[in-house]
């Protein structure tokens, strides 16, 4: 199998490593917008390096990795689609809801394959509650809290480019709410603030958010952001039925403190970021992708399921701007495949 990947940033570097020492992948093909990156990566994994995309579709490969910048995602994956060839491309499809419904049109009009790069899904933990919520273990489930704190910003230069807190960070904790809990939102109600560095004010963003979200059936939802936790990388979901109680996240890494005399110790090795916190996840994600192009698996997550999580953005987005309740039905893309 020989797989092109569009883009050698950071999570770039990290799938080309996965899938070049994957024993069903026969070679890689790997081009960036910054072509001396591409080559130095090609050159210390022993692949090729394209000069461009359009080396990628002409040369000839079985598959393709999107890890570009976001702004390129849609026209992408419909030139994939438009090719005949599944991909993999990371999170989200585009930063508006008309771009999503456009690329995912091209996808289903082609019948190829689209797995978004949603990696918590992979996630030993968040597998593992999934399964006592759908094991009845918890009981009726009545609350859920998820949280996603960076310990520092991402550069200023990109948070105009992100989409904003909701849709670029906590997006991931919509869909992985979504998949843990077998249900969707039926409602949001969200607000941020800006009162740190400048650069969120002057990109239009909130560097600390928090939203309330109404599940089907009456279950609770808070998912909180925030963009500098001094302490350390925090991602968890406590999940909270009237059987059980259960935490995703809570390890011996985590970046809390105690202030009770016999609570646990602070962590010696805090996590400090998400490539550190998921690095399994996006491994296993990789391998699921290839087990998907050689048809030994479902699809894990396609692209109407990144679409789900993105509504959910927007309805927070609609609702911090505009202070009001949102409900999902307002927000574009929720009816059934054309």
């Amino acid at each position: 199998m020989r797989i092109g990947v569009i883009g050698t940033g950071r999570i770039g570097t990290i799938h080309a490593n996965t899938l070049s020492r994957h024993r069903d992948v026969g070679s890689l093909i790997l081009t960036d917008a910054d072509a001396p990156r591409a080559q130095e990566l090609a050159h210390r994994l022993g692949e090729t390096a394209a000069p461009g995309v359009e080396e990628i579709f002409r040369w000839g490969v079985d598959a393709v990795v999107i890890t570009t910048a976001t702004s390129a995602h849609a026209e992408l994956i419909g030139r994939a689609a438009r090719s005949g060839l599944p991909v993999f491309c990371e999170k989200p499809i585009a930063l508006d809801l008309p771009g999503t419904l456009s690329a995912i049109a091209e996808v289903e009009t082609a019948g190829t394959v689209l797995q978004m790069g949603f990696q918590r899904r992979f996630d030993t933990g968040y597998a593992g509650a999934r399964e006592a919520v759908r094991s009845g273990r918890l009981g009726r489930l009545h609350t859920v809290r998820a949280l996603t704190s960076d310990q520092t910003p991402p550069p200023a230069a990109w948070l105009p480019l992100s989409g904003g807190l909701y849709r670029d960070t906590l997006i991931h904790d919509f869909d992985v709410l979504r998949w843990v809990t077998g249900r969707e939102v039926a409602d949001v109600y969200a607000t941020g603030t800006d009162a740190g560095p400048a650069m969120f004010r002057e990109a239009g963003d909130v560097d600390t958010g928090a939203a309330l979200l109404t599940l089907e059936g009456g279950t609770l939802a808070t998912v909180t952001g925030a963009r500098l936790n001094g302490a350390g990388y925090d991602v968890r979901m406590e999940l909270a039925g009237e059987l059980d109680q259960i935490v995703v996240g809570l390890d011996d890494r985590t970046p809390i403190a105690s202030t009770e005399p016999t609570g646990p110790p602070a962590a010696d090795k805090p996590w400090t970021g998400f490539l550190e916190r998921f690095g399994p996840a996006y491994e296993a994600e990789l391998n699921a992708f290839v087990e998907v192009v050689r048809g030994e698996r479902v699809n894990p997550c396609d692209g109407r399921e990144a679409l789900q999580a993105l509504r959910v953005a927007e309805a927070c987005e609609v609702s911090r701007r505009e202070r009001r309740p949102v409900r999902l039905a307002e927000i574009p893309g929720g009816g059934a495949p054309a």
